[in-house]
């Protein structure tokens, strides 16, 4: 009987864990509701204070990888088919007055969203530049003598523009800082490794979370984009690709911050009404990169080598910089199980307690800080930080938030392969 009693104890831990976790995260969501837009969400800037280092510890290296910063939509259809739509509603005399006041703001930004496609953005410059001097500000130790830096990128243009804003920061902060960029194939295998363009590709499993099996399901509210449709058309007859109006229509809505034009849809769209469909959004998301996060091995194996060289002695860089896209990120981060990305919950309403969509926004990073001791025989430890802030890794630990290097780098080989 005991041992029963000890057992619901544990259980009802357990359950009200996850319920605290969820509340977390729904508070989080509520208190700042562009984390709704998941992946849109641009960069926070919600760092925690750091954990001080062990006594006598220093951090020397930096290995990092990072989203692109904000940016225009990421192709040219969601802009042309609304702008086909909207011509087709405006001289059908088929929209609302409040559809008709959002198609002459649209008509007056038309032009620079169609050039703009794909492009950085102002604001994805300064969050990379913000990004660089805090890291700078936060490890001075590893940057104050110099030193070399390699940051590499992927072939897109928001992402070597990124890395550049990133670099300039970087020489601003310390001009005795050597920093080699790189943008090509050369490099694909270690920024984005399912680059068709990589001479290294290789194919690697894809998974589906178990959640996706599970005889729970979490409501969807169709109202959102009922409401969407009826507050800009007073009938979508005929219109062309009305099945994709109110989906083009959130996902305008939830891109324009990034771009600075907040306001564009007026009401159209309510931050409530995507606050409220969060947690569907975030299983979605949690999909699509959880099945890819083995394709990112050869980042996790790039990220290991480096540090590996840097220790041994066989490579003098202070940093390593990686910079690329969500689809590598998001995966990367399951690959990793940085703060419980890899539990894989059976039950869809935890998902949220493991992934949040919203730390794979714009410009979110991913940076592993290295720290020596000048003790002879110290370990060499290890912190992540996720979007500035310090995170799990599936790894043992009694110094959380640092970590014996030799324990991490053991459990991430081993992890990738037996995944390859």
């Amino acid at each position: 009987m005991k041992r029963i009693i000890l057992s619901i104890f544990a259980l009802m831990l357990t359950v009200g864990t996850w319920a605290q976790e969820s509340n977390k995260y729904l508070e989080a969501v509520n208190a700042d509701p562009q984390k709704s837009y998941g992946t849109d969400y641009p960069y926070g800037f919600e760092m925690g204070e750091l954990t001080k280092s062990p006594k006598g510890y220093k951090p020397f290296y930096i290995s990092h990888y990072a989203r692109h910063g904000s940016r225009y939509y990421w192709n040219d259809q969601l802009y042309k088919q609304l702008d086909t739509l909207l011509t087709a509603a405006h001289n059908q005399q088929k929209l609302t007055a409040e559809g008709e006041a959002f198609y002459k703001r649209f008509v007056g930004v038309k032009d620079e969203l169609m050039t703009g496609v794909s492009e950085l953005s102002e604001r994805g410059w300064q969050q990379h530049q913000t990004i660089a001097r805090t890291m700078y500000n936060r490890f001075p130790e590893v940057f104050k003598k110099g030193g070399h830096i390699m940051a590499i990128s992927s072939l897109s243009g928001r992402c070597v523009i990124s890395m550049s804003a990133f670099c300039q920061e970087l020489t601003q902060c310390n001009p005795a800082l050597e920093i080699r960029e790189q943008s090509s194939r050369f490099t694909l295998n270690a920024v984005v490794p399912d680059d068709k363009q990589n001479p290294k590709f290789k194919e690697f499993p894809t998974v589906k979370p178990r959640y996706e099996s599970s005889s729970i399901k979490i409501p969807h509210d169709g109202s959102l984009y009922k409401n969407i449709t009826n507050r800009v058309f007073t009938t979508t007859d005929g219109l062309p690709g009305a099945q994709w109006i109110a989906g083009n229509l959130k996902n305008l809505y939830t891109s324009l911050p990034n771009i600075n034009h907040e306001g564009l849809m007026g009401n159209i769209v309510t931050d409530d009404e995507i606050v409220k469909d969060w947690e569907v959004s975030n299983l979605g998301s949690y999909s699509w990169v959880f099945s890819l996060q083995y394709k990112m091995i050869p980042i996790l194996e790039d990220i290991l080598q480096k540090a590996q060289d840097v220790i041994e002695g066989r490579n003098a860089d202070v940093a390593s910089l990686r910079f690329g896209h969500d689809s590598c990120l998001g995966p990367l981060t399951v690959l990793m199980g940085l703060n419980g990305a890899d539990l894989d919950p059976e039950n869809p309403y935890e998902v949220k307690n493991c992934y949040q969509n919203y730390q794979t926004c714009k410009a979110s990073n991913i940076q592993l800080i290295f720290y020596r001791s000048k003790k002879a025989g110290s370990d060499i430890l290890v912190k992540c930080l996720l979007n500035g802030s310090e995170a799990t890794m599936p790894v043992a630990t009694d110094m959380f938030p640092y970590y014996k290097w030799i324990d991490v780098y053991d459990f991430y080989s081993k992890r990738c392969k037996e995944h390859q």
